[in-house]
């Protein structure tokens, strides 16, 4: 054997090798995930100048997205960490909008991006994108209807009223006087005393009194005092002349 045969053959066992780990390395690097930051400088709004919008699938109407994106098809996202401001941080390990190289965020209205980092697998890249963006709409909200508070008016109490017990006067009618008391009825004069016997004392029998007249020529009734006095002195005649009698009827039977 000549030693350029041998040399060939030796050369072919350690070719071989070579070939195997050749192969093998890229399935190794493939199966290493690795991180790669931002693309876009920070930080950065939804609505700067430079940032593209469009749509964001699954995004409300009231949140602002945003849609990042892998530079090439051999590569797909692990895990991305994001921080806004408000809103803080978010952890996003699920992609299937519509491969694993995109992924979509949610953060309040306005709010701003402060830090991106996305682990990443296979490839080789040095970033990752933010394809564009979608503002949101603020929520309206409607302040509550408050209904003035109805102001009542006072209660005023009006004091009890008593009810008068008496009458007012009848247009047209008179008040009669008092009525007098006596024991003669009105309108008739007292009956004149009758006189007891005659006789020589120095009593004689007291005249009655006349009846007393009112302005308009009426008689009025006597009154209690000139019906005594009649009584008292009848009865003082009277009493006068039974002494006479008694007198006399002791002179006869003197005699």
């Amino acid at each position: 054997m000549s030693f350029h045969s041998t040399a060939a053959r030796f050369t072919a066992v350690l070719a071989v090798p070579a070939a195997v780990l050749a192969t093998a390395a890229p399935a190794l690097a493939a199966g290493d995930t690795y991180t790669v930051p931002l693309h876009q400088p920070l930080p950065i709004k939804a609505t700067d100048d430079g940032v593209k919008p469009g749509e964001c699938p699954g995004i409300p109407a009231d949140k602002d997205g945003w849609h990042f994106v892998l530079p090439t098809n051999g590569t797909v996202f692990v895990k991305l960490t994001v921080t806004f401001q408000p809103g803080g941080e978010q952890v996003v390990t699920s992609f299937d909008a519509p491969t694993d190289k995109h992924a979509y965020v949610a953060s309040p209205v306005g709010a701003t991006l402060t830090s991106a980092v996305a682990e990443v697998k296979g490839g080789e890249v040095k970033w990752f994108n933010l394809s564009h963006a979608c503002p949101g709409t603020p929520p309206t909200t409607t302040p509550p209807t408050t209904a003035p508070p109805t102001t009542k008016p006072p209660v005023t109490t009006a004091p009890p009223t008593t009810p008068s017990t008496s009458k007012p006067p009848t247009e047209g009618t008179k008040t009669p006087p008092p009525a007098t008391t006596s024991s003669t009825p009105p309108g008739t004069e007292a009956p004149p005393t009758s006189p007891g016997p005659a006789t020589t004392d120095s009593a004689a029998p007291v005249p009655s009194t006349p009846a007393t007249t009112d302005g308009d020529g009426g008689s009025l009734a006597q009154t209690g005092a000139v019906a005594v006095g009649g009584i008292l002195a009848a009865a003082a005649a009277l009493i006068g002349g039974g002494y006479l009698l008694r007198r006399r009827l002791g002179g006869n039977h003197a005699a």
